[in-house]
């Protein structure tokens, strides 16, 4: 066998099919795909189509073109004891098959009341049937067991929960063992994401494209999000570190992590390997970079202090801007940017202090200072460094991209003193 070979699973054609009409009105969000996906890459196996189905007829329907085309489709929603709960139904007519109460069951269906001291209604008792030569997958944390039907036509099927509290350990527990003996993994395909901070989808991809695809047996795939991009690499493990190496050469500064670590994480774990301690003064983003870094675990050990200054007052009062710079320069000003995260520094007593200063919009703006302007201030005991961007977005995106690149110019910085 070649070196780079990987072996891959006999059952390639796995479809997840979400049912709920509150996935598709946006009153929930629908994360199953996402989380199936990353458990499945694991066990070597992947989806190769997800579709989502309001409650009723529609379930049906899908199912049947799902069976079709795949080897392996996991249904989830649709098995509690309401009328719109029509997935265990839909299942049994596209499989020919008739629906029978399983006795164990319902059994655990009413310790399930009996150990909460509920009354157990006569609609759940639905949930006890299965599907005539299928399994019952337990499910200890709710009322709706799952079920599983051994391939049928050429297609297994797995009928899941929709609450995650329940799927995932019911993926755990019952499905992912029965998709391991279906598939037959041998080896499984190592995935690694490096994270990147500071540069466009495009930058990268124009750059990295060409020699990535000159490495024999690597899948390469990217993925864009506010402020940072993700690298993925698939492939054996001596492919991927070439990739990786490849990588890092290009985009030394730009690389964050390559083990899912976020950039506050990075930033916090770098804080407290040099013993910093960091405060903030925000005015446009709101304390979302105190969010931020507070988010990580051990935050405590670096950081203090952190203050919204919003209003002009606020700069003031708390951070010591004085008001003949706001006169002269404006709020939205590098010179602003500058007193204040030297008054938070001081005021802390912190290593490093961060501020930023901008307009989010959607009003507010001028020919000299448009909306998505803003300034950020980076101080220690020795120096104060300022920059001034310009980040058109929405307010809420501005925001957050601001937070992000906020923290990646202390990354930066760090690394460079």
């Amino acid at each position: 066998m070649p070196r780079n070979c990987i072996l891959l699973a006999t059952i390639v054609k796995i479809e997840i099919l979400n049912t709920g009409s509150e996935l598709l009105l946006g009153s929930t969000a629908n994360t199953h795909g996402t989380w199936i996906g990353q458990e499945l890459v694991k066990m070597g196996l992947r989806v190769q189509r997800q579709t989502t189905v309001p409650d009723g007829e529609a379930i049906e329907v899908a199912l049947a073109e799902s069976v079709s085309r795949s080897e392996v489709v996991l249904v989830t929603g649709g098995l509690g004891p309401t009328s719109d709960d029509v997935t265990r139904e839909a299942a049994a007519k596209v499989l020919g098959v008739e629906l029978m109460r399983d006795e164990a069951a319902l059994r655990d269906l009413k310790a399930f009341f009996d150990q909460r001291e509920k009354t157990m209604s006569a609609v759940n008792l639905k949930q006890a049937d299965v599907l005539v030569g299928a399994d019952i997958l337990p499910n200890p944390n709710g009322t709706a067991p799952g079920i599983y039907a051994p391939p049928r036509l050429g297609c297994a099927i797995f009928l899941l929960p929709g609450p995650p509290n329940e799927l995932y350990p019911m993926f755990h527990a019952e499905v992912a063992p029965r998709l391991k003996a279906l598939a037959g993994v041998e080896q499984v395909a190592e995935v690694r994401e490096l994270k990147f901070v500071g540069l466009g989808e495009s930058a990268l991809h124009e750059k990295i494209d060409a020699p990535l695809a000159e490495i024999e047996g690597l899948e390469v795939g990217y993925c864009a999000r506010l402020g940072e991009v993700d690298l993925r690499l698939i492939g054996s493990p001596d492919v991927i570190d070439q990739g990786h190496q490849l990588a890092c050469d290009l985009f030394a500064e730009d690389f964050v992590s390559d083990d899912g670590s976020s950039l506050e994480e990075v930033l916090v774990h770098h804080l407290r390997e040099k013993n910093f301690t960091i405060a903030t003064a925000e005015s446009c983003t709101g304390g979302l970079i105190a969010s931020c870094l507070t988010d990580v675990p051990g935050a405590s050990a670096i950081f203090e202090y952190g203050f919204v200054t919003y209003a002009n007052a606020a700069k003031t009062g708390l951070v010591g801007v004085k008001e003949e710079t706001l006169l002269k320069f404006g709020a939205v000003s590098e010179e602003v940017a500058a007193e204040m995260a030297l008054g938070a520094r001081v005021a802390s007593g912190a290593d490093i202090a961060v501020s930023v200063t901008g307009i989010a919009g959607p009003s507010g703006g001028s020919e000299d200072k448009p909306v998505g302007t803003v300034c950020i201030g980076i101080a220690t005991s020795e120096e104060v460094v300022t920059y001034r961007e310009i980040h058109p977005r929405n307010r809420k995106d501005f925001k957050r991209q601001v937070s992000q690149r906020t923290l990646d110019l202390v990354r930066r910085f760090i690394a460079e003193k």
